[in-house]
């Protein structure tokens, strides 16, 4: 699976403080055994989410995309925003799998807007700026990632399409 990790963060961007949610990313998808093919952090600007994620998928072949930051309430958080504007359909399954578990770590993430979504092949989770937050919702969505990369790829054997699916075993 070939990965990307975009951190969204006007701070890091401006080298006023270091990045830390990106790097911690960036170890767990290696130690889930996932290539990692671009590591970048940009402004919080609608326009160049926009425009770096779609590049990475379209561009660059990614089959995952993870961001961090940018989520949050502030007039500046515009992630989710510019990823829904990018996406062909949202997986709002994984999104609220993300919220009831990390509503069990901390109240603040009902304050997280993070979305989950898909652009052609690929599968893109906004995630919180935080490291515990990254380190928590990777936890989360780690197990189906592998999984959720087949189905998109049309490789799962497992995945029933067209009339199979509605067949019942006798």
């Amino acid at each position: 699976m070939r990965a990307a990790v975009v951190t969204i963060s006007d701070r890091s961007f401006r080298g006023e403080r270091p990045d830390v949610s990106g790097p911690v990313l960036k170890g767990l998808l290696e130690t889930s055994g996932i290539t990692l093919i671009e590591a970048v952090i940009i402004p919080d600007e609608a326009s160049l989410i926009k425009r770096t994620l779609v590049r990475l998928c379209d561009e660059e072949n990614c089959e995952l995309i993870i961001t961090t930051g940018g989520t949050g309430l502030s007039p500046r958080d515009v992630t989710p925003q510019a990823t829904r504007e990018i996406i062909d359909r949202e997986l709002t399954g994984m999104e609220q799998a993300i919220l009831q578990e990390s509503l069990k770590q901390t109240p603040y993430a009902m304050l997280s807007r993070g979305i989950v979504g898909v652009r052609n092949q690929t599968l893109i989770i906004n995630m919180p700026g935080s490291p515990k937050a990254v380190r928590e919702c990777f936890a989360i969505v780690q197990p189906v990632l592998d999984h959720a990369v087949k189905l998109l790829r049309d490789e799962n054997p497992y995945a029933m399409h067209g009339e199979n699916c509605h067949k019942r075993k006798n």
